[in-house]
């Protein structure tokens, strides 16, 4: 496990390209047509064998990458304790190791981080925050939510994402480590979630940043966790966002919709973990209907302006398309994007699979139109 960290450690820019050389100006519906992609990258990445059952229209890429983390070997993370869980391998791990076999180069970073740690109810989490290079500001302000199902993953594993958002909109990102599941029950992560978002907002000024422009991201449990933050913070009457991003996002309780059967032993998420994390994070199954979980339930009236991401291959697609019409239905201007032959956890693989780098390119646009 030490040897796991610090290979995370010591490897962040490795997975953390600088996508300020996407095509940022990409109008495709799909990621079919991101023509930026670095060619040497892509052309070395080709599958060792066929398209998985589950997955038909796979790209290469993204197959590169899923046959990668497969070699590992590691336990179905369904039938594993949480502890043990967190010590299997990572999509981050297939890719800096794929970097690494295929000797592809990683541009150096353009921001500064430091950690920062912050007092919340009943105890304390710990933020990590990007400040770019150059320019002096105030920047845009975004708070980011990394994802795992409320029970795995840290900050390391999605450092792609954050530093990716900070590179492109140039914007200060304050990546929130919000305490995990089943250690800390539902609904710890969501207040955790809006008690950073306090803090940045207070803090914005000594972060170098606007705070009249502040946004939040967040990807699958951390795509909840931003929504709620935004419906927190209406409802407290605090500032509310200028912009949600929520990536594949955490939406609804239901397991039967058609991506989720069709998705079912997808990879790296399926059903059977999908289950697993919402046994983890709630007490009871009937938690899974409030509508901090349930965000098809909740009053979505009066959220900011919203993107929505989604990945075809993802058993939390229909997640995404639900939201983004309850979204429009309560009158919240939304724009969605579908990325076809890519999975879940795709959006933080910006250097090996063009899908991921346009996906990062259309939030980064979103959020600097929401910025101006």
């Amino acid at each position: 496990m030490k040897n796991r960290l610090l290979k995370i450690s010591t490897a962040l820019c490795v997975v953390a390209i600088s996508i300020s050389a996407c095509n940022s100006g990409t109008k495709s519906t799909t990621a079919g047509d991101s023509t930026s992609m670095d060619s040497t990258a892509s052309a070395s990445l080709k599958p060792a064998g066929p398209a998985p059952e589950w997955g038909k229209t796979i790209k290469p890429e993204m197959q590169s990458v899923i046959e990668k983390l497969v070699s590992y070997g590691d336990k179905p993370l369904e039938t594993l304790n949480a502890v043990d869980a967190r010590r299997n391998h990572t999509p981050t791990d297939a890719v800096m190791d794929l970097v690494a076999a295929n000797n592809i180069s990683v541009p150096a970073p353009m921001v500064d981080t430091i950690g920062q740690d912050i007092d919340v109810a009943g105890g304390k989490i710990h933020l990590r925050i990007y400040t770019p290079k150059s320019g002096k500001g105030p920047f845009p302000l975004i708070v980011y939510y990394h994802g795992g199902g409320f029970v795995i993953a840290n900050l390391d594993v999605y450092n792609a994402s954050a530093q990716g958002l900070a590179e492109q909109v140039g914007a200060v990102v304050v990546s929130v480590a919000y305490r995990l599941a089943p250690e800390n029950k539902f609904p710890t992560a969501h207040n955790d979630a809006f008690a950073a978002y306090e803090w940045a907002v207070k803090n914005a000024v000594s972060l170098k940043a606007d705070p009249a422009k502040i946004a939040v991201v967040g990807e699958s449990a951390g795509g909840n966790l931003a929504a709620n933050v935004s419906i927190m913070a209406r409802d407290k009457n605090i500032m509310v966002p200028v912009h949600q991003v929520l990536v594949y996002p955490i939406a609804q309780a239901n397991m039967d919709t058609e991506s989720y059967k069709m998705y079912a032993d997808a990879k790296p998420l399926n059903k059977a973990m999908m289950t697993w994390f919402t046994e983890k994070y709630l007490t009871t199954m009937v938690e899974a209907q409030n509508p901090k979980i349930s965000l098809v339930n909740a009053k979505l009236k009066g959220l900011p302006s919203t993107t929505i991401i989604t990945a075809e291959i993802d058993p939390l697609h229909d997640d995404g398309v639900m939201l983004a019409n309850k979204l429009s239905e309560a009158g919240v201007k939304v724009s969605s994007r579908n990325y076809e032959g890519v999975t879940h956890e795709f959006f933080g693989m910006a250097i090996l699979v063009p899908e991921a780098k346009a996906a990062q390119a259309y939030a980064a646009d979103q959020l600097k139109a929401a910025f101006k």
